[in-house]
């Protein structure tokens, strides 16, 4: 975005200030909680987060200083990479501070585009979270017009090309908002291989319009909440597959197949195979 531009629409509250600021994030819930519209984008996102989260469930939100998804889901741990108020936990994504399947899942918005090595995180992931639990998030997405909006009007790289790690910055300023379809869409196939506890169970695409006209939590909103309705309803009447911004995707963790001891008939040698059990 033209830089006079934003300097014009940027929120008073964090306007000048650093992203990778705590202060910055604990603001960033201020607005919003009282950006009508935002506040509306993030009630409906968390009501479809909260749909798939059973009551009596151990999850754990990454990134929850901005947030307020434990009003949804009362008993999940919250957790930030830094002290901030409000928060559980500090914790590295990349270095989950739990034990072996402790944990039912993980849920997220608009994180995974921050962390930096998503191998080692789900390798963590898959570590701490049992048979049958899952991931679930709601990310930035690649479409023809989500790519135009984000690298022209949006502060954070937006990079389709990109690998999947990000290069170091601070906790905030690090970030490729294509890293999600990167993962799940362009590399499916081998997110699949390297992850094969890990199935892809859904991807919805949202919103082409509805977060660009809130202004986010960076800018002054351009449409006053009343009009929240009749925009999501012009937006369902686009095709998601060109327009979209944002997608919901669902990871759910699967039983792989044990490795048991098999003998040969002719030799007696022990072999491992894999071999489903009932």
């Amino acid at each position: 975005m033209a830089g006079w531009l934003r300097a014009a629409l940027a929120h008073p509250l964090t306007k000048g200030m650093d992203v990778d600021d705590p202060r910055t994030t604990f603001l960033r819930r201020e607005i919003i909680e009282k950006k009508h519209f935002l506040n509306r984008i993030y009630c409906e996102w968390y009501a479809r987060l909260a749909s798939g989260i059973p009551s009596d469930s151990r999850f754990l939100e990454l990134g929850s200083a901005a947030g307020f998804f434990k009003k949804f889901v009362p008993n999940l741990i919250t957790s930030e990479v830094f002290a901030t108020p409000g928060v559980d936990k500090i914790v590295d994504a990349r270095n989950l501070p739990f034990e072996n399947n402790e944990l039912d899942g993980i849920v997220m918005t608009d994180v995974l585009h921050h962390i930096t090595d998503v191998v080692r995180f789900f390798r963590e992931a898959t570590r701490c979270i049992r048979v049958g639990g899952q991931v679930l998030m709601i990310e930035p997405w690649n479409t023809s017009w989500s790519s135009w909006v984000y690298q022209r009007l949006h502060s954070e790289p937006f990079e389709p090309e990109g690998g999947w790690a990000i290069p170091e910055a601070g906790p905030l300023s690090g970030a490729n908002g294509a890293l999600p379809w990167i993962l799940f869409d362009r590399d499916r196939k081998r997110f699949e291989s390297e992850f094969p506890e890990w199935r892809i169970e859904a991807i919805e695409l949202l919103m082409p319009f509805s977060y660009l006209l809130s202004g986010g939590v960076s800018l002054r909103s351009l449409v006053p909440g009343w009009v929240y309705r009749p925009i999501r309803w012009v937006e369902s009447r686009f095709n998601q597959q060109r327009w979209a911004m944002f997608a919901l995707i669902k990871l759910k963790k699967l039983e792989l197949p044990k490795l048991a001891s098999v003998s040969t008939p002719r030799t007696g040698h022990v072999q491992s195979e894999h071999v489903a059990e009932d």
